[in-house]
């Protein structure tokens, strides 16, 4: 199980927002980070045929993905926007989307719409008109629509913004279980979400990749460049001109900041393990 994307290219008009993007995506979880504006939802939108490449190559389980019907047929799909039937009971809309999905026996739709709406704990739910759900209940419901025809390949695009974190842990634990034998692509900009489910991520700015490979490796990257230290309320704006500060906490009369810089700022500095936001945060400062 394998997308493989070569030279891939996508403009509008004048602005060209994917630059040459080369990336090979095996099963398994997958994370696609990056700022908002960075190209993803547009790199998602093509994988799922909603949107034509202007130029490159790209294959999903050795299918063209100018192969519309075959892609669609393997591709599951939730979208940052997620809308869906709002005046439909939650078990009718998902009834529906089964017979648009080709699922024509009834009593299968009734056992794999019960088995899906227990897995993303929507079973007391069933008679719920849509527009009557939560944020949280929502975002469960459109992953019970993108995994309901048992696709290969799973893309969700932003899924855990606005989640208070219980919802976001459990989100992110259904998308791991999810995975076994397939590809979820994990899109975000939320670094916590690619940090507690994929081993593999690559990170994209500009249309461009600024790195594709292990999440370990990543790490490693940024060792010995994430330092804490405290300091004088009234140098911080001094502080700020010279280094990368991640992240300032009020410590009484001084600040504790971690920071990232090649050399060791300051002389009471503590090297400390970077996390994957600090990783990230390193890797987007150089570039």
């Amino acid at each position: 199980m394998k997308i493989v994307i070569n030279n891939l290219k996508k403009s509008y008009g004048n602005k060209q927002v994917l630059k040459g993007i080369n990336l090979e995506i095996n099963e398994g979880m997958f994370g696609l980070l990056g700022p908002n504006g960075a190209g993803k939802t547009t790199l998602m939108r093509i994988l799922t045929t909603l949107i034509q490449k202007t130029e490159g190559d790209i294959k999903i389980n050795d299918i063209e993905i100018n192969n519309k019907k075959n892609i669609r047929s393997i591709v599951g799909y939730l979208p940052q926007e997620f809308s869906i039937y709002p005046n439909m009971n939650v078990y009718e809309a998902l009834d529906y989307l089964a017979i648009l999905s080709g699922i024509n026996n009834k009593k299968f739709r009734k056992e794999r719409i019960e088995q899906l709406l227990y897995k993303v704990n929507l079973q007391n739910h069933m008679k719920t008109k849509v527009k009557a759900l939560s944020g949280g209940m929502k975002r469960r419901l459109g992953i019970a629509q993108a995994i309901l025809h048992e696709p290969e390949v799973l893309i969700v695009d932003e899924p855990t913004a606005g989640l208070d974190p219980e919802e976001r842990i459990r989100f992110r634990n259904l998308l791991r279980d999810f995975s076994e034998d397939r590809i979820v692509i994990l899109s975000t900009h939320i670094v916590e979400d690619v940090e507690f489910t994929c081993e593999n991520l690559a990170i994209l700015n500009e249309g461009s990749i600024l790195y594709q490979g292990k999440v370990k490796k990543l790490l490693e990257n940024a060792q010995g460049y994430v330092w804490i230290s405290n300091i004088a309320r009234e140098s911080l704006d001094e502080v700020r001109n010279k280094f990368s500060i991640i992240s300032t906490v009020s410590e009484g009369d001084s600040i504790k900041l971690k920071i990232i810089s090649k050399e060791k700022p300051f002389e009471d500095a503590k090297s400390v393990k970077p996390s994957i936001e600090d990783a990230y945060m390193k890797l987007m400062k150089e570039a």
